[in-house]
């Protein structure tokens, strides 16, 4: 990881308008946690079907587009990136540092407010807060890495994330069986279930020995493939 590189991301995440779209939809579910209490539905089944249907299937894959796309996308967009490519820094440390700075994003917007929301429910009950957790950051770092690599391949990153997380995880992924294995949401989701004994956690489609192995092997692979493009980006800005 490079510092310099790492302050400048987080400086032009965080001062754009981006930063008001990563604190839109954390706010939005402790909002609703909130209202859940406040009129009476504090209970396990209303907590796990917001963390299934808004934390896991909403919130996360938008905001992975938002961090993953957002770290690269709009430097190779204004031709930023070819600054920073001129330096003496390993073209694959800048696609690593771009995606750690993107998955502690994703840390602080979506792994923590899912554990805030569920907690304000229900505690730490069966270990739902935990598990959603958990799954959140596991699904986050996956998609920082997936999105990230978007971003440097192709100058339509978000629209074909927006296609990838509407059409593919939530139509596709959703309503087909052996499509759901190369869903992040659904690795997400098995997570969550394995670590909470909740009675009302919908039975995971993917099987746990699955869904840790492919975030790791998805994550390092989109990693390693954003470097490999980065060393063939031309300084001239063309691909």
């Amino acid at each position: 990881m490079n510092t310099v590189v790492a302050g400048i991301t987080y400086r032009a995440l965080l001062g754009r308008r981006r930063v008001l779209l990563l604190l839109l939809l954390p706010l939005a579910l402790i909002g609703l946690a909130v209202l859940l209490r406040l009129t009476g539905s504090a209970d396990q089944r209303s907590t796990i079907l917001l963390m299934q249907n808004f934390a896991i299937t909403t919130m996360l894959p938008l905001l992975g587009l938002i961090a993953g796309t957002g770290v690269i996308a709009p430097e190779i967009d204004d031709g930023t990136i070819i600054h920073l490519m001129s330096k003496p820094i390993s073209r694959p440390v800048i696609a690593q540092t771009k995606f750690l700075v993107a998955a502690s994003l994703l840390a602080l917007f979506a792994a923590v407010p899912t554990y805030a929301a569920a907690w304000l429910l229900v505690s730490n009950e069966d270990g739902i807060a935990t598990g959603f957790a958990l799954g959140s950051l596991l699904g986050g770092i996956a998609y920082a890495a997936v999105f990230l690599l978007l971003g440097v391949i192709t100058r339509h990153a978000v629209t074909i994330g927006i296609i990838y997380a509407l059409i593919w995880e939530g139509m596709v992924g959703t309503f087909v069986q052996g499509a759901r294995n190369f869903s992040i949401q659904q690795w997400a989701k098995s997570i969550a279930d394995q670590l909470s004994t909740s009675a009302f956690v919908e039975k995971a489609s993917v099987s746990i020995g699955f869904a840790v192995p492919a975030v790791v092997i998805v994550t390092i692979g989109a990693v390693f493939w954003a470097g490999v493009r980065l060393r063939a980006f031309s300084l001239t800005g063309d691909e």
